[in-house]
């Protein structure tokens, strides 16, 4: 009995110690990868951004005229038409590294501000459509949500939202779109939308109890 112990631990300690050099492996060559493509990054030439897919924010199709007396919506307006002048590009799921690869190393404060406009964005889009929902706007917080739908949003709050009025509505056609965007994303976040929108709702419940 004694031999089988010894010999059974000998064998998960064996096991241990090969999946320990294992993962340290792993580890050496994802960090050799990442200073070999960082390396690489630094040395590509400056390229146009003409043609990048800035975004344009369509006031005429947004619901600009309700709630314009409410603080916070003004506030949201004045944040929107302040990013308007601005370029924004939605670079979710995309680093540095990948982006000085693409448009070059001397392109990547730029980027960084695009990016960082598009986040802005997408924040201001939620937060001013919960307020359209809370105060009843129904309609008008689906034009917000869509809008940030169709320019890749990431924010899973939108989806769940948009997804609960969708239910409301009898909207199946619409809620399995909105299915497809979530899985077309390129975000950290893209499974568990996914999943989550996958499940029977309601989705957004912490916005009905607030």
């Amino acid at each position: 009995m004694k031999t089988l112990f010894l010999s059974s631990l000998i064998v998960f300690c064996a096991l241990i110690a090969y999946e320990n050099k294992k993962h340290i492996r792993i580890e050496e060559k994802f960090k050799q990868d990442f200073w070999e493509r960082e390396e690489k990054s630094n040395n590509v030439r400056k390229k146009s951004l003409e043609n990048l897919p800035y975004i344009s924010i369509p006031f005429e199709k947004l619901p600009m005229e309700v709630l314009q007396e409410d603080a916070a919506v003004s506030e949201y307006h004045r944040q929107l038409t302040a990013l308007s002048s601005q370029k924004i590009v939605n670079f979710t799921g995309y680093t540095n590294t990948d982006l000085k690869l693409e448009y070059g190393t001397a392109n990547i404060t730029w980027l960084s501000e695009y990016d960082a406009n598009y986040t802005l964005l997408v924040r201001t889009l939620q937060e001013w459509a919960e307020a359209l929902y809370k105060q009843n706007y129904t309609a008008e917080a689906v034009t917000v949500l869509e809008f940030a739908i169709s320019i890749g949003t990431d924010v899973s709050h939108s989806y769940y939202l948009l997804a609960d009025l969708y239910d409301a509505s009898g909207n199946s056609a619409k809620k399995a779109s909105l299915l497809s965007a979530a899985e077309n994303l390129r975000s950290p976040f893209k499974n568990i939308i996914v999943r989550t929108l996958q499940g029977s709702g309601p989705y957004s419940g912490w916005l009905h109890s607030s």
